[in-house]
């Protein structure tokens, strides 16, 4: 399935020539000129990569970005600030306010396609092959519906409990810390105790457990916890 790129940007050609290079390199690109169009959007047809412009007619660019950081379903949405803004200032304001990254106009097409290629690459899901552990119970998520399914049971997840799966399915095997946890999943809450992770892990082994996957969250003794991967899949 081609990556879907959802490009904002109100003048039509910066806009041309991007979807020009996007759709050369392989993207499906969708496009919104103003921040109502790209919510309208974002909303029926989330994109992989969000390309944002700062000076929006209907709104700050810089606004729209801090109001999609704190929808739960678009939180972790890779974006591209593109700006004709290039103080240093600027750009400190974009990335506290939760771009990944800051590309100043003109923008060269190489460059575009490589921090785009880059920003995918980095938040790529580790484990991708889809499948069934021994005892029959596939455990699937899939990041952009959110929905996660453990054998062929429905598992309903709150956005912490979803976004802990998600990170630990991405790194199978790999054993972290309580405090590792906090710093990547609770992110800027990371001062929270380190039970709150016990808790949380708590809850997940419970909506895991009628689909026969609770035991994949392993808690190893005086290090934290791992995922089990066995065969499972996160939906590119």
């Amino acid at each position: 399935m081609r990556r879907h790129i959802l490009l904002l940007d109100p003048a039509p050609a910066s806009q041309a020539l991007l979807v020009h290079n996007l759709q050369g390199a392989g993207y499906r690109v969708s496009c919104a000129v103003d921040a109502r169009g790209a919510l309208a959007l974002l909303a029926a047809d989330p994109p992989d990569v969000l390309l944002l412009e700062w000076e929006l007619p209907d709104a700050s660019g810089i606004a729209l970005l801090r109001q999609v950081r704190q929808d739960g379903l678009l939180c972790d949405l890779p974006i591209i600030m593109v700006s004709a803004r290039d103080s240093e200032q600027d750009k400190v304001l974009a990335l506290e306010s939760g771009a990944d990254d800051y590309l100043c106009k003109p923008v060269g097409p190489r460059e575009m396609l490589a921090r785009v290629h880059a920003l995918l690459r980095r938040r790529a899901p580790a484990a991708l092959r889809a499948g069934s552990s021994a005892d029959g119970a596939a455990l699937r998520l899939d990041p952009h519906t959110r929905r996660v399914t453990a054998g062929s049971v429905p598992v309903s997840l709150g956005r912490v409990e979803f976004k802990l799966l998600h990170f630990l399915m991405d790194h199978p095997g790999r054993v972290h810390s309580r405090a590792q946890l906090l710093d990547q999943v609770w992110g800027h809450a990371a001062y929270l105790d380190e039970r709150t992770v016990d808790a949380h892990v708590g809850r997940l082994r419970q909506a895991l457990l009628p689909g026969g996957c609770g035991h994949r969250i392993e808690t190893v003794r005086g290090s934290g916890y791992r995922y089990l991967a066995f065969d499972t899949a996160v939906c590119a």
